[in-house]
C-alpha cells in the first residue's frame, strides 16, 4: 500500500523534469530569434541592416537542415534504446551549441570564421533539437494516466512556452539596461552564457529519470522500429500530424519569434513593448494550454483543438490590421492576450494527439518524421520567406497571412486525426489501471 502512495508523487517529479529539460532545450532558439537584430550586426556588420538581417535568420533557419537527420536518428535511438538515453544526448549536444555561441569571436575579430561557427553552432543545435519533440513527447504520454494523457502532455507545450519566455523576458531586460552599443560590445551574450551553465543542471535532472513503463514493454517485444516499416503503415497519421505541426510551427516561428523584429522595422513599436506584448502573451498560451489538455481528456483532442483554433485563424488578421492602422501598446497586448489564449487551446492538447497516432514501438520516430519535415519547411525558414515576401510584394501583413494559411492546415490535420480515446494505439495494458 505505502508503495501505491508513492507513484503519484514519482511520477510528477518524473513530468517536471522532462518539462524543465524541454524548457532548456528551446531557451537557445528563442534567445537567437529575439535577439537576431544585433546579432546579424555583430557576425554580418558589411552587409547592411537588410541583407545582414536576412543572413542571420538563414542562419537561424539553417539549424532547421539539421532537424529531420537528428529527429529521426534520436528518434529511432529512443524507440530502441529508450527515452531517458535520448533525452540525455541532447541536453549534451545542445550545451556543445551553447559553448560555441558563447566563445565565438565577432566578424570584426576573426572574419569570414565567425559566421561559419555560428552555422555550425546552429546545425549541431538542430540535430539536439530534432530529437527533443519526439522523445520528450512519448516520455510524458507513455508516463501519464490512461485518462489524463491530454492534460500531461499539455506539459509539453507549457514547457516550450517557459523557453519562448525566457527568450522574450531576456530582450526585454537586455534592452532596458543595456545600450544597443553595449549590447553589440557582447552583452548579447549573457543569455547564451546562462543557458550554458544551466546545460549541467539539466543532464542532471534527465539522469534520474525513470524509462516509462509502456517503454520498456514494447522494447521487450522487439517490435518493429524502421523506418520504413513506420512510414507505410501509418501513412495517415504522418498527414495529419504534418498538417497539425505546420499550424504550430508558423505559429511559433512568426507569431513569437519573428514579431519583436517584425513589430520593430514595421510598424516602429520600441523593442522592448514588442517583447512585454510577447511576454504577456506567453503566460496567456501557458494558462490556457493545461485548461485544454484537461478538456480533451473529456471532450477529445480533436474536438478541443478545432474549437479553439477555429477563431484564431478567423480574428488574426483582422486583429492586426487594427493594431497597423492604431500602433499603441494597450492594443498590442490586447491583441496578444486574445491570440495566445486562443493558440493554448490549441497546443494544449497538441502534443498528445500527436503521440497518440503512433504505437509505442514506432512512437518516437514516427514522431520526428513528420514533426521535423514540417517545422523545417514551414518554420526553419518562415522568418525568411516572410521578410522577403515584405520587401518584394509590399504586403506589410505577409506573415499574418502565412500563419492564416498555417491554421487551416493545421484545421485539416486535426480532422484527420484517429479518434484517440477509442484508438487501439493507446489502450491500457489489460487488466491494468493507472492511478491518477
Amino acid at each position: 500500500m505505502q508503495h501505491q502512495e508513492k507513484k503519484p508523487a514519482a511520477r510528477w517529479l518524473q513530468l517536471t523534469a522532462a518539462i524543465v529539460g524541454n524548457a532548456l532545450e528551446w531557451y537557445d532558439f528563442a534567445v537567437f530569434a529575439t535577439l537576431a537584430i544585433y546579432i546579424s550586426k555583430v557576425f554580418f556588420p558589411s552587409a547592411g541592416e537588410y541583407v545582414g538581417l536576412l543572413l542571420t535568420l538563414a542562419t537561424f533557419g539553417v539549424g532547421f537542415v539539421t532537424r529531420p537527420l537528428g529527429g529521426i536518428a534520436i528518434g529511432i535511438y529512443a524507440d530502441r534504446r529508450g527515452r531517458k538515453a535520448a533525452l540525455q544526448l541532447i541536453v549534451a549536444l545542445m550545451g556543445l551549441s551553447l559553448l560555441i555561441m558563447v566563445l565565438t569571436p565577432s566578424y570584426e575579430s576573426i572574419g569570414v570564421a565567425a559566421p561559419i561557427m555560428i552555422v555550425i553552432a546552429r546545425l549541431i543545435q538542430g540535430l539536439a533539437t530534432g530529437g527533443e519533440f519526439a522523445s520528450a513527447t512519448a516520455f510524458l504520454v507513455e508516463s501519464a494516466p490512461s485518462h489524463r494523457k491530454g492534460f500531461f502532455g499539455s506539459w509539453q507545450m507549457v514547457g516550450q512556452g517557459l523557453s519562448i519566455l525566457g527568450g522574450a523576458g531576456t530582450g526585454l531586460l537586455l534592452t532596458e539596461i543595456f545600450t544597443e552599443r553595449e549590447l553589440l560590445d557582447g552583452m548579447w551574450r549573457l543569455p547564451f552564457i546562462a543557458g550554458l551553465l544551466i546545460v549541467p543542471v539539466g543532464w542532471w535532472i534527465r539522469h534520474y529519470l525513470e524509462e516509462p513503463v509502456e517503454s520498456v514493454q514494447a522494447r521487450a517485444a522487439a517490435s518493429d522500429a524502421k523506418l520504413g516499416g513506420t512510414l507505410a503503415r501509418h501513412r495517415r497519421a504522418l498527414i495529419a500530424s504534418i498538417c497539425m505541426t505546420t499550424c504550430v510551427t508558423a505559429s511559433v516561428y512568426i507569431f513569437y519569434f519573428y514579431m519583436p523584429t517584425f513589430l520593430a522595422r514595421q510598424f516602429h513599436f520600441p523593442l522592448h513593448d514588442a517583447f512585454k506584448a510577447l511576454a504577456i502573451g506567453i503566460v496567456g498560451l501557458m494558462v490556457s494550454a493545461p485548461i485544454a489538455g484537461a478538456l480533451s481528456d473529456r471532450y477529445g483532442r480533436r474536438n478541443i483543438m478545432i474549437l479553439f483554433l477555429t477563431p484564431f485563424v478567423a480574428l488574426i488578421y483582422p486583429l492586426f490590421s487594427w493594431v497597423a492602422t492604431a500602433p499603441s501598446l494597450p492594443n498590442l497586448l490586447l491583441i496578444y492576450t486574445i491570440l495566445s489564449l486562443l493558440l493554448g487551446g490549441y497546443f494544449g492538447p497538441f502534443s498528445t494527439a500527436m503521440g497518440e497516432q503512433f504505437p509505442t514501438a514506432v512512437r518516437s520516430s514516427g514522431l520526428a518524421i513528420c514533426y521535423n519535415l514540417a517545422v523545417m519547411v514551414f518554420g526553419g525558414f518562415a522568418q525568411l520567406i516572410v521578410t522577403w515576401l515584405i520587401q518584394s510584394t509590399g504586403i506589410t501583413l505577409a506573415p499574418i497571412l502565412y500563419s492564416m494559411v498555417a491554421g487551416v492546415m493545421g484545421i485539416i490535420g486535426c480532422l484527420l486525426t484517429a479518434s484517440p480515446q477509442s484508438s487501439a494505439l493507446v489502450a491500457p495494458a489489460p487488466g491494468r489501471r493507472t492511478a491518477p
